[in-house]
């Protein structure tokens, strides 16, 4: 299916006087896996909160839409809306499920108390589904598992309990948010290939923020390249990998290592902070490829032959 669930233009997001995002765009197919990748502080995360309605409207100003399956404006809605939005038709699985899961609380009544929130299921059903979902994600003996508490789990096993929580409405859009960061190598592909079972499996679409270039490319469909909250190039994931037209692309796919690189050349310097930013690409500080026009001309995001492109001087 190539109807768009989700289509976000324009987002600026301000934090007091300081532009954290600029004017970000990405649009999203049903069924479709996303990736939004990019140096830490590209605004990967602050996006997926943002759509999420997790941030403080009262300390952080948002402009542009974000319209969810043809609806209103997510960004206008009550907060009852979000409220009834939030778990039965947007989910997120957060960096670490071991700070993002309540010690306080079994895992079991953690899950439950959703299925029964949103689901309106009786406890007997509630706890009949829990252990179907847990069963889902690859946890043994789900029914003694009900009764454990965060601490008592592996750091995997915490996961897969943060999965079944996110899934268990079956909602349509899913946000991974560096789901795998807290894991060992050997567990963060079971529990990619996880979700990416479970989402496929319901239909459903899915965004990832990853700083993983290589993970990008073997998971999603799609990718969104952030800088500084700036978009510098979108485009089908095998495409803008293979190819990249952006510097900064061209640069972080320089650190990865790959079979055959002789070197790896990562960007000279660092991201410039919220208040000494270039009034237009927010690379230029680094990039090797700058002109006089890109540190105060911002450059439009050019969408040609299904690529996105914002550069003056491209590759």
């Amino acid at each position: 299916m190539t109807d768009c669930l989700l289509e976000v233009d324009g987002l600026t997001l301000h934090r007091g006087d300081k532009k954290i995002l600029d004017n970000v765009g990405l649009r999203l197919r049903r069924g479709e896996t996303l990736a939004l990748v990019g140096e830490s502080g590209a605004g990967k995360s602050t996006i997926a909160m943002a759509l999420m309605g997790l941030l403080d409207r009262r300390t952080i100003g948002i402009e542009g839409s974000a319209r969810f399956d043809g609806a209103a404006d997510l960004f206008d809605l009550p907060e009852r809306e979000w409220t009834r939005l939030r778990g039965s038709r947007l989910s997120m699985v957060f960096q670490d499920a071991g700070t993002a899961l309540n010690p306080c609380y079994t895992v079991g009544s953690q899950l439950i108390s959703v299925l029964r929130r949103k689901l309106g299921l009786d406890a007997k059903a509630a706890r009949e589904r829990a252990v179907e979902l847990l069963k889902g994600v690859g946890i043994n003996d789900a029914s003694a598992r009900l009764s454990a508490f965060p601490h008592q789990l592996s750091g995997g096993m915490q996961q897969r309990v943060m999965v079944a929580i996110a899934l268990a409405c079956n909602p349509d859009l899913l946000f991974a948010d560096e789901p795998t960061s807290a894991l060992d190598v050997t567990i963060q592909a079971q529990i990619v290939r996880l979700i990416l079972d479970q989402t496929r499996a319901r239909g459903a679409s899915c965004i990832f923020v990853l700083h993983d270039l290589a993970l990008a490319s073997q998971a999603c469909d799609r990718i969104v390249v952030l800088y500084a909250g700036q978009v510098m190039e979108a485009g089908e994931c095998a495409d803008v990998l293979r190819a990249p037209r952006h510097p900064y692309t061209r640069l972080l796919k320089s650190c990865v290592l790959e079979i055959g690189a002789e070197d790896l050349t990562p960007p000279e310097g660092n991201v410039p902070g919220y208040d000494a930013m270039p009034a237009g690409c927010r690379f230029a500080t680094r990039c090797p490829r700058a002109l006089p026009r890109c540190a105060g001309e911002r450059p439009a995001l050019v969408e040609k032959e299904g690529r996105a492109l914002a550069c003056w001087n491209p590759e």
